[in-house]
């Protein structure tokens, strides 16, 4: 099962020419979710020519306007098409009344279901969205508004199937191989039942990604992000400037590594939220000192896709 990460936008604050705001796209086989949607972020899907009118879910980190004011077009630029599905958008506090304020300020004509999620409390981690072997949730970040980080983890696959296992039990090649594979109990003839635990090694990790923006540094962001496949984390200011990211809420890009480091089970950071003080040249700054401290750290760029393979 395919698992991909779209970069959609790497700046913050403001956009620039060739830095769009921050913003996330990952693909799960036929599911879509959007994570933060700034403005100029339809024009970053479109660019990437992706079926991106059947998104999922968007989720909101906050409800600044750097990543939340391209929003309203996403909702009238997905009237273009039929869609069954709802769209679902989660978010905390504020992110109802946006959302409503603006189907009604811009009289939108909107042809599908939206089905709005608030996170009412946002202090404690939560599921706030699950299909089909995964489950998305969100937990507290420190901003200067109420703002959340969320992770996408996979349900555990089943273990590796032992062939030799399933015919030293009597179970012929075919379906049933499958449908032991696929966790089910099966009857042979003379009624000898075969377990999938009789031929399935220990189950196995599933993938996970995690999204973080806007916070200042806490050490309960590292115990969240554990053991995450792909760790997105804003990096947006130099060690130099520590004092204006506290001041602001927001990370420095040894800050992230820290939390990267910490979180032990990171396979790769990357950084984005970059400020636009900084030009390309000086983002490399920002990459050496977050590999000093967590050295499989990487530049996000706008339009980069990332693949997330299983770890076996």
């Amino acid at each position: 099962m395919n698992l991909e990460a779209f970069v959609l936008g790497t700046g913050g604050m403001m956009p620039l020419p060739h830095r769009y705001l921050t913003s996330i796209l990952l693909r799960r086989e036929g599911e879509l979710f959007l994570f933060d949607c700034g403005e100029g972020t339809q024009v970053s899907l479109r660019s990437l020519n992706l079926r991106w009118k059947k998104i999922t879910a968007i989720l909101v980190s906050h409800t600044h306007a750097d990543h939340i004011t391209g929003l309203p077009g996403i909702l009238m630029l997905s009237s273009q098409v039929d869609r069954n599905e709802p769209l679902y958008i989660i978010g905390p506090p504020k992110i109802r009344e946006f959302v409503e304020l603006s189907r009604k300020v811009l009289d939108m004509y909107i042809n599908y279901e939206i089905v709005v999620r608030e996170i009412e409390d946002i202090s404690f981690s939560q599921v706030v969205f699950e299909g089909e072997g995964y489950r998305i949730r969100s937990f507290p970040l420190r901003h200067t508004k109420p703002c959340v980080g969320y992770t996408l983890e996979e349900s555990p696959r089943p273990g590796v199937f032992h062939p030799e296992k399933a015919l030293e039990l009597g179970v012929p090649r075919g379906p049933l191989w499958s449908r032991l594979q696929d966790g089910e109990l099966v009857i042979l003839e003379g009624g000898k039942q075969v377990s999938p635990e009789d031929v399935l090694g220990p189950p196995r990790k599933g993938r996970k990604v995690s999204f973080v923006t806007d916070t200042t540094y806490a050490s309960h962001i590292a115990r969240e992000i554990a053991g995450s496949d792909l760790f997105i984390c804003e990096g947006m200011f130099a060690q130099d400037l520590e004092d204006s990211a506290r001041e602001k809420k927001h990370l420095t890009a040894v800050q992230a590594a820290t939390i990267a480091k910490e979180a032990g089970g990171v396979k790769k950071m990357g950084l984005l939220h970059y400020s636009p003080r900084y030009t390309e040249r000086e983002l490399k700054q920002l990459l050496r000192e977050a590999r000093e401290v967590f050295p499989d750290t990487f530049l996000c760029r706008d339009g980069q896709v990332l693949p997330i393979p299983y770890e076996d």
